[in-house]
């Protein structure tokens, strides 16, 4: 999983534009399903059928992590060439000075964040937040050069590969959520080991960024008896309450909330306990801000659990991650949708 997550985090996949990381991931499920498509948005699809028995009715489970990343698209460009940008998705603009960048024009080009040395600063100056309205991106070309490579609307990435920390933590940019794409690798790759029956329905989705809109279209796409989504929450920091926070070391969390099914909630958390898997619980009372808020309420609804690895620095270029959690929460599951035998309905009653 670790070389695999290495890789999709060097591919481009901004809100709106996940085509080439789609192919990469797709390629990836063909060796662990029965059936692998994409739809005309790019949410991939990987489907893997379990052995049924006794003429039982089969439950159809859908899996959700997605491929997208929060990055910054070109909005202007001035008289000197520099690259004035914006938004797309949940970027903290007090993390850009100074980046590197990649912009993709017309050709892929490196660029800089501009920032202003301290040297040429006013007095206080390095006590403000600088605005997105005044950020700009540098490429090295002159305006008329910029002009023939670069169009409004073209998007950035940062230049931020996995870099292995200490033990098993790793960072970079976009681990959230191509970690859990990672973590749908592994489910994967565990149910090949175990009998089960259910038909998975492993899903890469687009958009959630910009509102988990690649799982409302899956979602009906799918029509999933049970949902799955798995993102990334919180992992404590010194300076952010552990209230809001968790553990980086005690397991994969767990959420509970109106936006998740009670009782299938309680059958991954009991699974957890037989098979000795470490998990933390987390409490949400409205709807999450992951692809669970799209599922749950697809179609007539689905019974929908979140899985959640804990992340800190999310939505920065140093995002930071266990990488023991993936092998865990895939582990878990697994071992989950291996569980759903005979008389699984009854774990769909409140």
């Amino acid at each position: 999983m670790k070389e695999f997550l290495a890789e999709l985090m060097d591919l481009p996949g901004v809100s709106g534009q996940e085509e080439e990381v789609a192919k990469r991931i797709a390629g990836e499920f063909s060796g662990y399903c029965d059936e692998v498509r994409t739809d005309r948005f790019f949410n991939v699809y990987g489907i893997k059928k379990g052995r049924a028995s006794g003429g039982n009715p089969v439950p159809r489970v859908m899996l959700a992590a997605h491929m997208d990343e929060v990055a910054l698209m070109v909005r202007d460009i001035d008289e000197n060439g520099f690259l004035k940008v914006t938004k797309v998705g949940g970027v903290d603009q007090r993390i850009l000075l100074a980046q590197e960048v990649t912009v993709y024009g017309r050709e892929k080009l490196h660029g800089v964040v501009t920032t202003v040395p301290p040297h040429l600063q006013e007095t206080g100056d390095t006590r403000k937040v600088v605005k997105m309205k005044d950020l700009s991106v540098d490429v090295g070309y002159c305006a008329e050069k910029v002009r023939e490579l670069v169009r409004i609307g073209d998007l950035i990435t940062f230049c931020n590969p996995m870099v292995s920390m200490q033990g098993s933590m790793v960072n970079g940019k976009s681990i959230d959520d191509r970690a859990g794409v990672a973590m749908l690798k592994g489910v994967l790759q565990e149910l090949d080991s175990l009998s089960f029956e259910a038909e998975v329905c492993a899903v890469a989705t687009v958009q959630e960024e910009v509102g988990a809109r690649g799982a409302m279209l899956s979602a009906f796409q799918a029509e999933p008896d049970i949902g799955i989504a798995i993102d990334v929450t919180h992992g404590e920091t010194p300076d952010a309450s552990p209230d809001d926070t968790y553990s980086m070391e005690k397991g994969i969390v767990i959420c509970k909330g109106p936006n998740m099914h009670p009782g299938l909630t309680e059958r991954i958390l009991e699974t957890a306990r037989e098979y000795g898997i470490d998990c933390q619980i987390s409490t949400c009372a409205r709807p999450t801000g992951t692809d669970a808020r799209s599922i749950q309420v697809s179609r007539a609804g689905v019974p929908s659990i979140l899985v959640e690895i804990p992340l800190r620095y999310m939505h920065t270029t140093v995002e930071t991650l266990n990488l023991d959690h993936l092998k865990m929460g895939a582990r878990l599951i697994a071992l989950f949708i291996a569980s759903l035998k005979e008389g699984w309905q009854e774990w769909l009653k409140y």
